[in-house]
């Protein structure tokens, strides 16, 4: 890897909260490390899919696994990756403020592979996910 400075916490919360959809999300970083990020998302009544149960939409953790897989491989390149592939597990339905905690599995000169789990309020896993992310090397 080259001797460029990585990201670190703030940074990474400024970046993340300039796109509108994960301000919306309520989007905190709790941490950050070298390939490895652990996000908070705080509840709102718009991402209830269901009423009288009070669950999240499938899609709002769907999003949670893919930008948090995706912002683990930024604490690492420094700068975004598009999703080239996404596969998300759901476990349980989720209620209230959630937290994320993504890490890379495999940094390639290509493609990477990053996974996400989600937890609700009281630390059950929500969801889970895998993603691949296009990683090639900048053009001169």
């Amino acid at each position: 890897m080259s001797s460029t400075t990585l990201p670190g916490t703030a940074e990474i919360q400024a970046r993340l909260l300039r796109g509108p959809y994960h301000e919306w999300l309520g989007l905190q970083v709790l941490s950050v490390d070298e390939g490895a990020i652990e996000l908070s998302a705080q509840w709102r009544e718009e991402w209830v899919v269901n009423p009288d149960g009070g669950y999240i939409h499938g899609g709002i953790l769907a999003a949670l696994v893919d930008l948090t897989a995706d912002w683990a491989l930024v604490s690492r390149t420094g700068k975004g990756v598009p999703t080239i592939d996404l596969r998300v597990d759901y476990h349980r339905p989720a209620k209230g403020s959630l937290r994320a905690s993504g890490k890379v599995i495999k940094f390639g000169k290509q493609f990477s592979v990053a996974e996400a789990q989600v937890f609700d309020a009281d630390g059950q896993l929500v969801a889970s996910g895998r993603g691949v992310y296009a990683t090639p090397a900048p053009r001169d």
